[in-house]
């Protein structure tokens, strides 16, 4: 069994007194746009959304008629969402983890992340980064990456990481696993796999590309 948590915890407080989920694009909320693409994946049996309580109620009528959309009360944090995402699977043996606000993955690029993630044991979707980083000194962008989501794990490894650092902080999953020092693989993914995070990301949006809807 293949299971999907899409986080959708967050506020928004960076998108002007609007949910960012809720946001409509061609009609659609970006949670929905986000979701059908795992709905429509055809080895996943059931997505959960752990969604904010301020948006609880739409984000479940927005679902109410899939059967296999399971939408929880999401947590403070994060890291406390997927948690809960992840003790309301239904004994699956890979989980995808995803951004609710990161709606344009492709079907490839989800399909490429989980063999290497049954591969492997773990895999994450990332790009290289191509722009120059300060830190001390320059570091060679070469070797630096920046991580997306669909992060796909073995069921029983995430959920182990999740409950030895329960009440921590982190933003990403995979950090769960380099912090318990377990090898995490990186499948190179798409740059138009963005994360809306302001207004001023849906500047970015291509209304007629086909991988919207």
């Amino acid at each position: 069994m293949l299971s999907t948590i899409i986080t959708a915890g967050g506020s928004s407080s960076r998108f002007k007194g609007i949910n960012k989920l809720l946001y409509e694009i061609k009609g659609v909320p970006v949670i929905k746009i986000t979701a059908d693409k795992f709905i429509a994946f055809e080895n996943i049996d059931e997505v959960i959304i752990p969604a904010n309580i301020d948006i609880l109620d739409k984000v479940k009528s927005i679902f109410e008629s899939c059967k296999k959309v399971k939408v929880i009360e999401g947590g403070k944090t994060r890291q406390e969402s997927v948690y809960k995402g992840l003790k309301a699977c239904s004994g699956c043996k890979y989980v995808i983890i995803h951004d609710g606000a990161r709606p344009f993955v492709n079907k490839n690029t989800i399909k490429l992340c989980l063999e290497n993630a049954i591969k492997y044991g773990a895999s994450i979707v990332a790009v290289k980064t191509i722009d120059t980083i300060f830190i001390v000194s320059t570091a060679d962008r070469n070797f630096l990456w920046n991580a997306q989501t669909p992060q796909i794990f073995e069921y029983s490894k995430i959920f182990e990481a999740h409950r030895q650092l329960e009440n921590k902080n982190y933003t990403d999953d995979s950090l769960l696993f380099e912090k318990l020092n377990i090898p995490v693989y990186i499948t190179e993914g798409d740059y138009s796999n963005f994360k809306i995070t302001t207004l001023a990301d849906l500047d970015k949006i291509n209304m007629s590309d086909k991988n919207i809807l």
